[in-house]
């Protein structure tokens, strides 16, 4: 069960235990891609990039252990789902939801920008995460803004980015 705060994850400890190898396996290349990076004669920004995304993926293994030990800091989804946004285009990011901002709607989207968030691999994501957030954040009305399952939606999502970010345990 999980703690008091925090939802039963929607998978069982078989799909974690799949997640948890895979994600070994994914660290494991993410080392070889720096090591290659470090040994090259003249390195550049993709060795700074490989180093961010190397940190955040072994924080998003960590979160798993975490929650197989302790059922805690459960990620809402183990999948890797498609995730590209880019805030200097002036868009707005692409969800599997729809962009309506009536209460039921803005509670789907802060339950989605929740998943999406938890289930970030790269440094690329999170911040683009974070960003995304703020800006879907500020569309709706006043009172459907304040609604508290929303909200509590929206602080999970930059509580998991938070740590993947390592800002906190």
């Amino acid at each position: 069960m999980a703690s008091d705060d925090e939802p039963a994850p929607p998978y069982g400890r078989d799909e974690l235990e799949r997640a948890l190898a895979v994600e070994r396996d994914a660290i494991a290349r993410a080392e070889q891609q720096v090591a290659a990076a470090e040994s090259d004669a003249r390195p550049d920004d993709s060795l700074a990039g490989a180093l961010a995304d190397l940190a955040v993926r072994r924080r998003f293994a960590a979160s798993l252990e975490v929650c197989a030990a302790e059922n805690r800091h459960c990620p809402p989804r183990l999948d890797e789902p498609a995730w590209s946004y880019d805030p200097a285009g002036g868009a707005d990011p692409k969800l599997d939801t729809e962009l309506r901002f009536s209460r039921a709607s803005w509670q789907r989207i802060a339950k989605e920008l929740n998943g999406r968030a938890c289930a970030c691999r790269t440094a690329t994501c999170v911040e683009s995460m974070f960003t995304a957030i703020d800006v879907l954040e500020a569309q709706p009305l006043p009172d459907v803004r304040g609604d508290e399952t929303a909200s509590e939606w929206i602080t999970r999502a930059r509580e998991c980015l938070s740590r993947l970010r390592g800002e906190t345990r």
